[in-house]
């Protein structure tokens, strides 16, 4: 489930100076009062690095911004358009953020850190740039959560406090500021493809192509390459949204500038774990039609492909992008199964036998009421493990079916970490989340935050085991 960083040497690669300037303005940093650091991920920053730094210098490049050694001299501002809700809007691109560093971790992969809150942009519009604190907690919590569950997700690098009071029409302002640097498999977007051939630019949509082919994906440009790399993100967004799913996560903004080309989740505003398995259950209190909702994430993300489909038509005929489109649902439902399975322990069967244990585990969740979390904590391993305070559900004809399927399937992951002892699994729900934040409103009070990190990797590596 999860993939534990490999410490590894600072390998600089500001691949994306090879696009040129087309693809991005350069950008100053604002000026923060303060710089109080609140968070910084040593298990990600050895992966590339960067544990070395100490406090002083990694306020010194993740709030002033200086440039690391032999990286991008400046930061990057990158253009991009998107559906936004389904409406298309030309006037947005890194309003808050900027790409700030590329660099290398030990398989060679290239990694960008980019940021959010770290000023204004030609494209902030109104925005002032800014990300509040809690913003930046919440977004810290909800990659922590996500990476122990196994999504392919960013990784929150760096959370400091800035010391400005900004007013929000979401929280109780005036409201702390922050800077979060987050680390990412690149921020090439559908929204950038979707620019490209807004302006009619072919060539530029073939470099972008190209770029992200060779530096995201490690494949050199072969024959039709806009089908390859259409091919690989329809591959990899059915596994996104299948993640979620058995995660129990809602992203809460699936807008087709929130979908990485590699298929990484990332930029997280208006997140929630549904406690139940709930299809309609939404994170975003303007989602009024539920078009993000839980069990739809996966139409959700789907539409987007095709809006990156869309976008190569401008350099590829219509009739050879739909093999690629049409394969998503069956994509999306193996890697669905996979997902549900890695977070039970066991080992596929067959599509028949497969499908049925899916089919009950959901009729059962939904008639119950069981949060997911529980569900998945009392089964893992492929049998079930008590006491629960779930079991009179469990006895109940709705489970019985997933009860009876379950024996015929290999056990392949074990439950022998102590975590699987608890009294009850690790969830993050809002209530949980809104607690956390309201003792560092209050008090100025981080324990608990650092206390949930702390038990979020316990389960993480309960997961991996």
């Amino acid at each position: 489930m999860t993939k534990r960083p490999q410490a590894a040497p600072y390998r600089p690669d500001p691949a994306i100076l090879g696009l040129g300037p087309d693809f991005y303005d350069p950008v100053a940093p604002a000026a923060f009062p303060a710089a109080k650091l609140r968070f910084r991920n040593d298990r990600w920053a050895a992966a590339v690095g960067l544990d070395t730094l100490d406090d002083a210098g990694w306020i010194e490049h993740f709030a002033r911004f200086r440039p690391l050694a032999d990286n991008l001299p400046e930061p990057l501002a990158l253009r991009y358009h998107g559906h936004q809700f389904r409406v298309y809007n030309p006037n947005i691109g890194d309003g808050r953020g900027f790409l700030f560093a590329q660099l290398r971790d030990r398989d060679g992969r290239l990694l960008d850190l980019g940021t959010k809150g770290s000023g204004q942009t030609p494209y902030s519009r109104f925005g002032d740039g800014r990300l509040t604190l809690k913003g930046g907690v919440r977004e810290v919590l909800a990659t922590e959560m996500l990476e122990a569950l196994g999504v392919n997700t960013s990784k929150s690098f760096s959370l400091i406090e800035t010391g400005e009071a900004l007013d929000r029409h979401d929280e109780p302002s005036p409201t702390r500021s922050s800077v979060l640097v987050r680390l990412s498999h690149g921020h090439i977007r559908i929204g950038s493809f979707q620019r490209l051939a807004y302006l009619g630019d072919g060539d530029a949509i073939r470099r972008l192509v190209d770029y992200s082919l060779r530096a995201l994906y490690g494949e050199e440009p072969g024959e039709r390459p806009e089908i390859r790399l259409l091919t690989l993100v329809v591959d990899r967004t059915a596994r996104l949204a299948a993640s979620y799913m058995a995660a129990g996560f809602v992203h809460g903004v699936l807008n087709s500038d929130n979908i990485a080309i590699t298929a990484e989740s990332f930029d997280y505003g208006p997140w929630r774990f549904t406690p139940r398995w709930e299809p309609g259950f939404t994170a975003a209190y303007f989602d009024d039609n539920g078009l993000y909702a839980f069990g739809r994430q996966a139409q959700a993300i789907h539409w987007d492909v095709v809006q990156l489909a869309t976008a190569l038509r401008a350099i590829a005929e219509a009739e050879d992008l739909i093999p690629p489109l049409e394969a998503f649902p069956a994509l999306y439902e193996a890697a669905f199964r996979d997902a549900v399975f890695a977070r039970l322990g066991i080992a596929p069967l067959d599509e028949e036998r497969d499908l049925a244990l899916l089919q009950a585990m959901e009729n059962g969740l939904m008639a119950t009421g069981v949060e997911i979390d529980r569900f998945f904590f009392d089964w893992r391993g492929g049998a079930r493990r008590g006491p629960s305070p779930a079991d009179e559900a469990y006895r109940q004809a709705d489970f019985a079916q997933f009860a009876a399927l379950l024996p015929n399937f290999r056990k392949v992951a074990g439950s022998r970490h102590r975590y699987w002892s608890d009294i009850a699994p690790c969830s993050m729900h809002i209530d949980e989340v809104e607690a956390i934040w309201s003792r560092i409103a209050d008090d100025d009070d981080w324990a608990h935050f650092h206390a949930k990190i702390g038990a979020i990797r316990r389960m993480g590596d309960a997961m991996a085991g």
